[in-house]
């Protein structure tokens, strides 16, 4: 298959329908999209102590891929398979305390950075034990306490981060805190990348969230473009519930209110000046969307104060829109529409992306 989006925004056309409802182009963006990205896993405090593991599954209903965290005895974080190299089991079953990783299945042991140790009745194996005998390893990547994890990736997650720091490394990130209680998943009925979409705009803002656009300067919103993730800078009218900016900053002076930015394909990271709310977009079906809401708070007396206010509201407005957007697709008459070249930068830039992914 093949998709063709025009790099001139003022000509280009937008994805086909077909993109959102043929499940062969959903099965393919598994392969050709995700598993050669960078994803989300969570903080260092899911192994906060040495020799310590933590298996999950990402991206569960969707690339359910089991993975497994682990901190060795000198303090370093691994990202493995959680799947056994004799007879596919899964090695670790709960998190832990753990000096070595062992099958239950058949007792194969690994290290805690997955290299194989021992099998028992292998005497008589021949070129045993050989590279592939080990576990996977992923690369992982850290920023501050946050880890990202890619299974095939394409590029350099640093580079996402150096785009990120430029205007957010002002801020102690590491004195961020996991607040449980904000903690939220969404369901909805949805192609995941019709949800991105919603997100990669501001053009609706003043047509679907009437709270949300009386705090920001909708006239001001800018969007900016890097080559795997995008930016848009929400301004206030008002001095108030703004970032206050170092002189150094690129944006000192201007009223702040929050930065959107987006990782290819999935990830949303969004800063206020309360802390961050992190929105994982995890792909359920063709037309089934599960949004995970994180957040990390810096101070909690500006939480509801704001764009960074109302965030579930501003969700539930979304979704609706988003749901109607994907009955619409399924008609047979809708075709492709056209970007706007003054609002639409974002989601023209994330189409592109999909568009050279794909058609590798």
């Amino acid at each position: 298959m093949s998709f063709k989006i025009n790099p001139d925004i003022t000509k280009a056309e937008t994805l086909p329908a077909t993109f959102y409802k043929d499940p062969v182009v959903f099965e393919t963006i598994k392969e050709k999209v995700f598993l050669n990205s960078w994803q989300w896993i969570g903080d260092k405090n899911l192994v906060s102590k040495q020799q310590s593991v933590y298996p999950f599954v990402l991206l569960d209903g969707f690339l359910t891929e089991p993975l497994l965290l682990t901190k060795d005895k000198e303090g370093m974080i691994n990202c493995l398979t959680n799947v056994c190299t004799h007879r596919g089991n899964l090695v670790a079953l709960e998190s832990g305390h753990s000096k070595k990783l062992t099958c239950s299945y058949h007792g194969r042991r690994f290290n805690l950075q997955g290299k194989f140790e021992f099998m028992p009745e292998f005497n008589d194996a021949e070129n045993f034990p050989r590279p592939c005998d080990n576990l996977h390893t992923f690369p992982i990547k850290k920023w501050g306490h946050f880890l990202f994890a890619g299974l095939n990736p394409s590029f350099d997650f640093q580079e996402v981060i150096n785009v990120m720091k430029e205007r957010i490394g002002f801020l102690p990130i590491d004195e961020f805190k996991l607040d449980k209680t904000l903690q939220k998943d969404f369901l909805i009925d949805a192609n995941w990348a019709l949800y991105c979409d919603n997100y990669l705009e501001g053009f609706h803002v003043p047509f679907v969230h009437e709270s949300l656009n009386e705090v920001l300067d909708y006239g001001s919103y800018e969007t900016i473009i890097y080559t795997h993730c995008n930016l848009q800078i929400g301004y206030s009218d008002e001095a108030t519930e703004v970032f206050e900016f170092p002189e150094n900053h690129i944006d000192y002076g201007k009223k702040v209110a929050a930065y959107y930015y987006w990782i290819f394909p999935n990830m949303m990271f969004n800063f206020y000046p309360w802390g961050l709310s992190i929105n994982i977009v995890k792909p359920q079906g063709i037309s089934k969307t599960k949004v995970s809401f994180i957040s990390y708070v810096l101070d909690s007396s500006k939480l509801e104060k704001g764009a960074g206010s109302n965030l579930e509201k501003v969700e539930k407005e979304d979704e609706i829109v988003v749901e109607n957007v994907q009955k619409g697709v399924r008609s047979s008459f809708y075709k492709a529409g056209r970007f706007s070249p003054t609002r639409e930068k974002g989601v023209h830039h994330f189409h592109l992306l999909l568009s050279k992914f794909l058609n590798r």
